[in-house]
């Protein structure tokens, strides 16, 4: 991902494309489908947004985990979902 596609989001959507990528529930698949970012980009879009000490602690939470994956979680989906997130539609994000 590039400065162009940066340019193209709102300071709200990058801030809750970090809260989203911050969360241990919430997939990469869930973030493409809200905002179009594919995984790597979402990594370069941290590595960009955060300081470095926050880039290598949320790299070494998400390496290898499971939950980030769609594909590789043993649960369904809806399961062990957070009291707090709200449901998504349309592209939309849902105020707290």
């Amino acid at each position: 991902m590039n400065k162009r596609i940066d340019r193209t989001l709102s300071e709200e959507d990058i801030d809750r494309i970090i809260e989203m990528a911050w969360e241990d529930r919430t997939t990469f698949d869930a973030i493409e489908m809200q905002f179009g970012l594919k995984e790597a980009e979402v990594i370069n879009l941290m590595r960009r947004q955060l300081k470095p000490s926050s880039w290598r602690l949320w790299r070494a939470r998400v390496q290898g985990r499971n939950t980030k994956h769609s594909k590789k979680r043993t649960f369904t989906e809806g399961r062990h979902k957070c009291s707090r997130q709200r449901h998504i539609s349309g592209n939309k994000i849902s105020k707290r």
